[in-house]
């Protein structure tokens, strides 16, 4: 199966490096940069657009976030290739997730969410069958991992002495203002009561070390409640280890005889 990344950030170099263990070597990388390596030997080849894509390649993993998805998404699918990506909060926006999934039936292609920095989600999805009355996620995360997000425009992340919310809201809202940190509650969202039903609290903890995912449902199958104390990538506080692990997991899913 021949295998391409979209972005080589840190979850894109972790994603290839445990391809490359599993010897499903990526053999292209669609990327913005400039500066685009000549391709020799064992390497991916780098391209700038997806016209530049072969027509054989099975299958794309998006690693580089909203926009990208946003800017390639469609035109993957359209053109056959199935498509993993972990930029679930990009779907809050209605336009383009009707474009993609037009874009997936055309193709006659798929659009495969990975499952993030979360789990539990398999429990919501069958929770939803019954019906749902009730489903909240809370996420809480060192001060340094919300660096660079909306939070710094309520907290002083800097100086911070203890826990402080800075977002209470629904999901749609939450990805919208955090698109590099509020894609689990998307995938909370897209597996239970939808971006505008779904419950969403953001805090900024001085005391953790670790990035702290909680999910409490509640509805006709009774209830649960979910936690999950997860590291980072080494060289990105605000990208879960777990979330690129999940696209690991994706891609394997999707070779596999017999999957979960």
């Amino acid at each position: 199966m021949q295998i391409g990344l979209i972005g080589e950030g840190a979850i894109g170099r972790y994603v290839m490096e445990q391809l490359r263990l599993r010897g499903l070597r990526p053999q292209f990388i669609l990327t913005r940069s400039d500066h685009v390596p000549d391709h020799s030997g064992d390497a991916p080849t780098y391209v700038r657009s997806v016209s530049d894509l072969p027509s054989e390649l099975a299958l794309m993993v998006d690693c580089a976030g909203h926009s990208a998805l946003a800017q390639h998404g469609a035109s993957i699918l359209e053109r056959g290739t199935d498509l993993v990506t972990l930029s679930l909060g990009a779907l809050a926006d209605e336009t383009l997730a009707f474009e993609l999934a037009r874009a997936a039936e055309r193709g006659s292609a798929r659009l495969h969410l990975a499952s993030g920095a979360i789990g539990a989600l398999d429990c919501l999805r069958a929770a939803k069958v019954g019906g749902l009355e009730t489903v909240t996620y809370t996420g809480r995360k060192p001060p340094k991992g919300w660096k660079g997000s909306a939070a710094e425009n309520v907290l002083d992340l800097d100086s911070l002495q203890e826990a402080a919310m800075h977002f209470q809201g629904n999901a749609r809202d939450a990805a919208v203002r955090y698109p590099k940190n509020a894609n689990v509650a998307a995938a909370v969202a897209l597996a239970g009561q939808g971006f505008d039903e779904t419950r969403v609290e953001l805090i900024a903890d001085p005391m953790i070390a670790s990035n702290i995912h909680e999910v409490h449902a509640s509805g006709a199958f009774g209830s649960f409640h979910f936690r999950i104390a997860g590291q980072t990538l080494p060289d990105n506080p605000r990208s879960s280890a777990l979330a690129a692990m999940s696209a690991v997991a994706a891609i394997e899913r999707e070779i596999a005889a017999i999957t979960t």
